[in-house]
């Protein structure tokens, strides 16, 4: 998988991997930051958060077009760096929960979304350049599944990350934490707090260890440490930029050759220019914008995993495991687990005693120390809402080379589907994601019901496997469709419009996340295997499309 490829691609994925690392710390903790310290609705949040993804997404057209017409990619992607690190470190300063404080975290959003813009896309259509070499072309799907890992790589420490630091703040004041307690204690600074829900809160307060009678105090100290928590876990995003910014400057030799516009190969007269007809550019065009119609919907779906999937986590799951259950919610125990999977992929691959050797000592150190660090794990084991986001990309790391062999097989035998083709099978994939998590929603109660009786008991609760289950299938999904949708875009784009075109495939990433408020709506008085049934229409309803007009994507695909 990693034979052959250009050094510039490992120096773009670890810069893109320490970047997204900070992100999804952030995003990790970003909607139960919003609903703790200010009292958001289900509602607030979901706007707020579906805005902040979209502008995410969105902005990369203008830094695709900054990049194209005016600085360059590699001084675009630099700009973005500077910026996001402002709004990152403007967020992790602890405030009150005025307006002011509101008006500063929108300031803030407004800067990581901005330096995003100029970053994400523009790191991709680097990338892209490196495999307009003829010598490295037909590696270039591939390469964009490593990419994509790497990505899931920073990804899957992220939800940790936030938990530890956190827990460790949270701790420092003499706290646990636990879910309800936050939106309890603004349900009684509001006065709309039932009998119930009353009582439930002067228990957890106990259990705190509060023994005086002003519960309206215990809840807002509790609130003011949690936010204060939050607030450092957003600085870790500080830190990996940094080292980020450090990679991609410090290793800039492997990739300077590709760091350079179309604009800028015609002034050189280079000789990997590509001349396209008005038709074809028309062509190449109209597909781009049929696949950037379907992923919008995918995004909308597959983005609820910070939001309402992160509601249901908190709301709906068992706060706490047992058994073989804790295997998977804790850093000790999956990191040497990857060891060894990919020891045994090694032992299988390997063309020699030596190398095959070497995949076994690997496998069996590796699944050592995972069991080792599982019997070593507390039983029962508490669990945080924001721990299950790092499922998704344990999965990528794993699933990652399962399906990049799947693709060479398939290729080596001339049975490889388009990359139109895996991105309509990933849509019905993620249609059967949403299909598990409504039949474990069945029986539950509503969200506004959940309100008015103060939570549920542990009893009531639902096993995480069905989250983790979910998880499981949409990843699958994502890898049919998102690496390969990345790819796609490289390779059809009229090369003019490189930098233009990956803006745009994150553009229609930015609608999906703005359709993902459209959700967070519904989350009150909607059944919620309904809420999630309307996701599996939009998914199956999507591929639908796709394979109506897969015959003209083939074509264009072709063509490139």
């Amino acid at each position: 998988m990693l034979k052959g490829q250009p050094k510039g691609l490992f120096v773009l994925a670890l810069a893109n991997m320490g970047e997204r690392f900070g992100y999804y710390t952030m995003l990790a903790i970003f909607v139960l930051y919003m609903q703790a310290k200010f009292g958001y609705t289900s509602d607030a949040t979901a706007t707020t958060f579906g805005i902040f993804l979209s502008m995410v997404y969105f902005l990369p057209l203008f830094g695709g077009l900054l990049a194209d017409k005016v600085l360059g990619y590699g001084k675009t992607i630099m700009l973005g760096i500077v910026v996001m690190f402002a709004g990152y470190f403007c967020l992790a300063i602890p405030s009150g929960a005025g307006l002011g404080a509101q008006i500063a975290m929108f300031g803030s959003l407004a800067l990581i979304a901005i330096g995003t813009g100029c970053f994400k896309g523009n790191l991709q259509a680097l990338v892209g350049n490196l495999y307009d070499d003829p010598k490295y072309s037909s590696k270039r799907d591939i390469a964009f599944s490593i990419f994509y890992m790497c990505i899931n790589i920073g990804a899957f420490f992220a939800p940790s990350a936030a938990e530890g630091v956190s827990n460790y703040f949270l701790g420092k004041d003499g706290f646990t934490y636990n879910a309800d307690i936050p939106s309890l204690a603004h349900q009684l600074q509001n006065g709309n707090i039932s009998s119930e829900a009353m009582a439930k809160f002067t228990d957890m307060a106990a259990q705190q260890g509060y023994t005086g009678t002003d519960l309206a105090q215990f809840g807002q100290n509790y609130i003011d440490s949690l936010s204060q928590s939050y607030n450092y876990g957003f600085g870790v995003a500080c830190l990996s930029l940094i080292v980020s910014m450090l990679i991609f400057i410090g290793f800039r030799k492997y990739y300077k050759a590709a760091d350079k516009t179309e604009k800028q190969k015609q002034a050189e007269h280079n000789p990997n220019v590509v001349e396209l007809t008005p038709q074809q550019v028309k062509d190449r065009l109209v597909a781009l914008g049929l696949v950037f119609a379907v992923v919008i919907f995918f995004w909308m779906s597959f983005h609820q995993n910070g939001l309402t999937m992160t509601f249901f986590a908190r709301d709906y799951t068992q706060t706490s495991v047992g058994g073989i259950d804790r295997f998977g919610f804790s850093l000790l125990t999956m990191i040497p687990f990857i060891v060894a999977f990919y020891g045994l992929l090694s032992l299988f691959q390997s063309k020699n005693g030596k190398g095959r050797f070497g995949g076994f000592v690997v496998m069996a150190v590796g699944a050592v120390c995972a069991w080792w660090a599982y019997t070593a794990l507390p039983q029962p084991m508490n669990i945080t809402p924001q721990i299950f986001q790092q499922f998704n990309p344990f999965f990528i790391i794993i699933l990652t080379p399962v399906t990049v062999g799947l693709f060479s097989w398939l290729q080596k035998r001339n049975s490889e589907p388009s990359a139109p083709r895996k991105i309509g099978i990933g849509m019905i994939i993620a249609a059967l994601g949403f299909i598990l998590l409504a039949f474990a929603s069945t029986g539950l109660p509503t969200p506004s019901a959940l309100e008015s009786m103060g939570g549920l008991d542990e009893a009531s609760r639902v096993s995480p496997n069905w989250l983790i289950s979910t998880y499981f299938v949409l990843t699958i999904a994502e890898l049919f469709l998102s690496p390969m949708g990345i790819s796609f875009v490289s390779k059809v784009a009229p090369p003019k419009y490189k930098g233009l075109a990956q803006g745009g495939w994150l553009a229609a990433t930015a609608v999906g996340n703005y359709l993902v408020a459209i959700i967070g709506y519904l989350w009150g008085g909607m059944s919620l295997w309904m809420l999630w049934g309307i996701l599996v229409v939009c998914c199956a309803v999507s591929a639908i499309f796709l394979f109506s007009v897969m015959k003209k994507l083939e074509r264009t695909t072709k063509d490139a």
